[in-house]
């Protein structure tokens, strides 16, 4: 058995028409969403690509594996999926991105080499690296890993000193000249890679090949695209495929516009939020992001009808997800900051080949899930042992399988605004910006550290547009809510290293032999069933 697991950078739950997108038509994932379960209530952990993924790849919450933002270093020994699937036997592979900076001062104090075996699998968050494909290799931006790519368009005759910037994100406009993906105004231009050697056709490529090179033993295979995250540039004929009519409304509103909280006032301030905020920059470029994601989703049909031919798809899991949205001009801003529903929330579609898993092919779930679930979920794919010490999402098996079980009543999501320049706007210490995101299935709540809470009732206003946190009449609800984050802030997290079994053994076993707390006399310590070390006065 296996799993294929990918993910989408940026991708917005409500994009997918399986989700009930009506400007958009995604067959491809459709599809496998009539094969499995599409979870309605899938968050991730933190609505930005760094933090998002490490918690992805620990099972973990942000404030657990400390990695809040991205080029955050995940500090050495933070357990990952990698190291639980080789436990079992399995091997855990990457092809394409994970923004993991790896924790070279923490290698350096412990004496491990990057290069070594163990320095090389924690420098790349607990993956063997088929390909690593984080984006750009810009010489201002190291480490981003695209030079198997850049290779790649030089055998094909794309040649140049980025080649990923001069071809795959770099556009030929109307009279020959070269226009940067970079600059929103030139989103509609294709970009002069051809598709069929697009990053994400290119990707789909790496991703066959590594099942093809897999023999029968076991495999978890991360591929994870780079699209439709910016640039926002396309191959023809996806850049100009949808327009500016095709776009569901915007959605915003002036009361959003005139907020009383210094935090919102200070986003929506920002550069991104200004330029989406214009419907003239929503209109070129939101068409475009429709684009990638329909180039996505035909590239989703030949690997799935690759997985049905080469007969894979009876031995694999298949997880599809998102690290996060894009606000795409909604509540006034751009990018994926914050925790609206188009930003922290994901699309989560999963198969499970089992039989077992019959009983729910086509179903949707409306259970509140999240992404540290998957963790424990592959773990219970290859029957390994649960670590609740550890990993603090919970297994999806049961909801596969239909089975009865307890399930949480809110999930969470983190934010680290310190690096910002709305953190400044407001005059936050960077210790103390950050933000924690409680959400029950009606109502979301938002602490944030010096200010007062936004509180969004998703029932009356599920397009979130009416924050009720300056209201009185929603005292209640303010004070349960906080109430829940209290609660999380106090469970365990940094306890990994005693199972909860171990721990009821030794309280079993009282204090270790030899060690005698507290006893009277002789009689005493026999009542217990003890006795005195050997060769000692009695």
């Amino acid at each position: 058995m296996n799993v294929l697991w990918i993910m989408a950078d940026q991708l917005r739950w409500d994009y997918l028409s399986c989700y009930g997108a009506k400007h958009i038509h995604t067959p491809n994932l459709d599809w496998l969403a009539s094969q499995g379960v599409r979870f309605n209530r899938a968050y991730v952990q933190s609505p930005i690509c760094g933090p998002s993924r490490m918690s992805f790849y620990t099972g973990r919450y942000v404030r657990s594996h400390g990695a809040t933002w991205n080029g955050f270093p995940l500090r050495i020994g933070e357990p990952t999926l990698g190291e639980h699937m080789r436990e079992l036997g399995v091997k855990c592979s990457l092809v394409g991105k994970t923004h993991m900076t790896p924790d070279h001062e923490g290698m350096r104090r412990l004496g491990i080499e990057p290069e070594s075996t163990i320095g090389a699998l924690v420098s790349e968050c607990g993956f063997d690296v088929f390909v690593r494909d984080d984006g750009t290799n810009h010489s201002d931006y190291p480490g981003r890993n695209a030079e198997d790519y850049d290779q790649y368009l030089r055998n094909h005759g794309m040649d140049g000193d980025n080649p990923w910037e001069e071809w795959a994100n770099t556009a030929t406009g109307p009279h020959g000249e070269l226009l940067s993906g970079w600059m929103l105004e030139n989103a509609p231009y294709a970009a002069r890679v051809p598709k069929e050697h697009s990053e994400t056709a290119w990707l789909t490529t790496r991703g066959i090949e590594y099942i093809e090179s897999q023999g029968d033993k076991p495999w978890v295979c991360h591929l994870s695209y780079i699209k439709p995250h910016w640039p926002y540039l396309v191959p023809a004929p996806y850049n100009d495929m949808y327009s500016a009519g095709d776009l569901p409304a915007v959605n915003r509103s002036k009361e959003e516009k005139e907020t009383d909280h210094p935090l919102m006032q200070a986003w929506m301030d920002m550069r991104v939020s200004k330029s989406f905020a214009r419907d003239d920059i929503r209109n070129t470029v939101a068409p475009v992001y429709m684009g990638l994601i329909k180039e996505l989703d035909d590239q989703m049909g030949r690997l799935f009808g690759y997985l049905r031919d080469s007969g894979r798809i009876d031995d694999t899991m298949v997880v599809f997800c998102s690290d996060h949205g894009d606000h795409m001009g909604d509540h006034w801003m751009g990018e994926k900051d914050l925790f609206h529903d188009c930003s922290a929330r994901m699309p989560l579609i999963i198969y499970d080949p089992r039989q077992k898993a019959n009983v729910t092919r086509g179903l949707a779930r409306d259970e509140l899930v999240e992404g540290i679930d998957l963790v424990p979920t592959f773990l219970d794919f290859f029957e390994g042992k649960n670590k609740p010490h550890i990993l603090e999402g919970r297994s999806l098996q049961p909801l596969l399988h239909n089975q009865s079980v307890n399930w949480r009543s809110y999930c969470v999501s983190e934010y680290d605004y310190s690096t910002r320049d709305a953190r400044r706007a407001v005059g936050v210490d960077q210790s103390d910006a950050r933000m924690v995101m409680i959400f029950d299935g009606r109502w979301k709540y938002t602490h944030i550290e010096h200010m007062r809470p936004m509180l969004f009732d998703l029932q009356t206003d599920p397009g979130e547009v009416k924050d009720l946190g300056a209201d009185p009449k929603f005292k209640g609800e303010l004070k349960r809510l906080g109430d829940l984050h209290f609660e999380w802030t106090r469970k365990h997290h940094n306890r990994i290293t005693r199972s909860a079994e171990t721990i009821e053994k030794m309280t079993d076993n009282k204090e270790p032999p030899g060690i005698l707390i507290g006893f009277a006399n002789k009689e005493e310590l026999e009542q217990q069933g003890r006795d005195l070390p050997p060769h000692v006065a009695r």
